[in-house]
């Protein structure tokens, strides 16, 4: 694969994200940038963004849990933020994705007891890590995500989208978070969104995504997604869900996770109020102190 590397210099003095980068390799020699912060004997906890942002999201929720302990440890996917972005769309695969996660958690950071806090994307790679090493995960926390199975189609909402990107090559990303908020983002919050993209040749990762959802029995990641949900509904661990209340692609998916999860029995389910699709940046202090609170 041919990859493109964002500058060091696209990330200065980005609003609310101090932290600097830590880098480690996947099983294929890509190097992916991720968050290490707070104490490293604490209990660690993981979080997964997605489609189309990268770890900026979770600047609302680092400092939150870090004070409280916590280890937290924030990947940016391949293709997104500071990690290495093949150039071609046909590069990225739901197997990929999954294998460069999996590598980077298991064989670079030999991560055990891991909190996973996902959405988006996220979650679509971080539940199949589930069902596949359950017992790598000691807590699981969705929001706006799930596992699709091929059984059945996106909302409008996620079509549209979906089209929009298969004919824009130059994607305007801090456009599409911004508009997947309840309020519209800050001029400099919408250009740190859209640092690790610095023109189209960037942005292979970010048009990839919407394709490779299994909505039909034939995609080619519906069986290993089937077989992660096999392992996936008898994760008797504790599973939360905090989805927000103003999301069109993902409304009413937390029904699934939470009627097939055994661990999602008896857990504090909640509506979190005021967020889109993207509520780590509506209301990612929120998310932060009931994910503590649940920890406790």
């Amino acid at each position: 694969m041919d990859t493109v590397r964002t500058p060091d210099e696209c990330f200065t003095d980005l609003p609310g994200f101090p932290w600097s980068p830590h880098y480690a390799e996947t099983s294929d020699g890509l190097r992916m940038g991720y968050i290490d912060e707070g104490p490293k004997d604490g209990p660690v906890v993981l979080l997964l963004h997605g489609e189309p942002s990268w770890s900026y999201l979770y600047r609302r929720m680092i400092p939150v849990l870090v004070d409280a302990g916590m280890r937290v440890i924030a990947p940016d996917l391949i293709g997104f933020g500071r990690s290495d972005k093949p150039t071609e769309v046909s590069d990225y695969t739901y197997a990929r994705h999954v294998e460069w996660m999996r590598s980077f958690l298991f064989d670079a950071l030999d991560l055990h007891d891991i909190t996973m806090f996902c959405q988006d994307w996220g979650g679509l790679i971080g539940l199949r890590l589930v069902g596949e090493h359950p017992e790598r995960f000691a807590r699981v926390c969705a929001s706006n995500t799930g596992l699709p199975d091929g059984t059945r189609k996106l909302p409008e909402a996620w079509q549209i989208f979906r089209n929009f990107v298969a004919s824009t090559p130059d994607l305007p990303i801090g456009n599409l978070i911004s508009g997947g908020c309840t309020e519209p983002l800050t001029p400099e919050v919408t250009a740190a969104y859209e640092a690790p993209f610095p023109d189209a040749s960037y942005k292979a990762g970010a048009r990839a995504f919407p394709d490779l959802i299994p909505q039909d029995e034939d995609n080619v990641a519906t069986p290993d997604n089937r077989a992660a949900w096999a392992t996936l509904a008898k994760f008797d661990k504790p599973f939360l869900c905090l989805f927000s209340d103003k999301d069109p692609i993902t409304a009413g998916g937390e029904r699934a996770l939470i009627g097939k999860i055994a661990g999602a029995a008896g857990q504090p389910h909640r509506t979190i109020e005021g967020g889109g699709h993207f509520v780590q940046e509506d209301r990612g202090g929120v998310l932060a102190e009931a994910l503590i609170a649940w920890m406790r």
